[in-house]
């Protein structure tokens, strides 16, 4: 990380939430089929889950139900059915099966040592922002918390990245982002901020490679 600073570490660093510090999908497939089932529809499985992930809890939901129903669009009143049951089953266990990756919690906590601003960026909607962070017990470390939901675009798009940026009085050429899918690469150059990038999440099947972010690491601490 550091020599994407000249030797030094950033004034801020940046996270996204599932399939970078969290492996998160164990909980959103269960809420998924929960969900499926309830509506009379068959299950979809983790398998399925994983290349869902990273768009936002409604895309998932439509997602899941275009792949159950075997439909070309989603019915718009099948949907509000659907996403009402989701938020609901999700709501009640966002961080029982879920588990943080290895290196995840030393990388925050080796961050917080330098004195290094933190922020979480996900595309998750805020409440199960919070409750994820608070099962994990990851909300203190964070300066900024912003989920899907809040604000007006999310990522790819760079508001919430900038919006972070300026809550910390940061600039982007001391910013970084790390994440796991081309969302955080595509918000990352048009904040313009270096972005580094784990190989192990959610970035609908494509190497997270062909992104082309300025480094890749197996591990978050080895950030440090």
């Amino acid at each position: 990380m550091r020599q994407l600073f000249g030797g030094q570490y950033p004034d801020l660093v940046m996270f996204d939430l599932d399939g970078t510090l969290v492996d998160s999908v164990p909980d959103l497939a269960c809420a998924i089929d929960k969900m499926l089932l309830a509506l009379g529809l068959p299950e979809a499985g983790v398998d399925k889950v994983i290349g869902w992930v990273g768009k936002g809890a409604a895309a998932l939901v439509r997602r899941a139900l275009l792949d159950a129903s075997h439909a070309a669009v989603v019915d718009e009143s099948l949907f509000e059915q659907a996403y009402a049951f989701f938020l609901r089953f999700y709501g009640e266990a966002t961080a029982d099966q879920s588990q943080l990756y290895p290196g995840a919690l030393e990388c925050l906590e080796g961050l917080v040592e330098q004195d290094i601003k933190l922020g979480l960026v996900t595309n998750k909607p805020i409440d199960f922002t919070h409750s994820m962070l608070t099962g994990f017990g990851l909300e203190r470390f964070f300066s900024v918390v912003l989920g899907g939901d809040s604000l007006a675009k999310k990522k790819p798009d760079p508001l919430p990245l900038l919006d972070v940026m300026r809550r910390c009085d940061v600039v982007a050429e001391n910013s970084l982002m790390v994440g796991d899918s081309i969302n955080d690469v595509l918000a990352a150059r048009a904040a313009g901020c270096p972005v580094v990038c784990v190989p192990y999440g959610y970035n609908h099947g494509e190497a997270i490679s062909l992104s082309k972010p300025d480094l890749i690491v197996d591990r978050l601490d080895l950030l440090l």
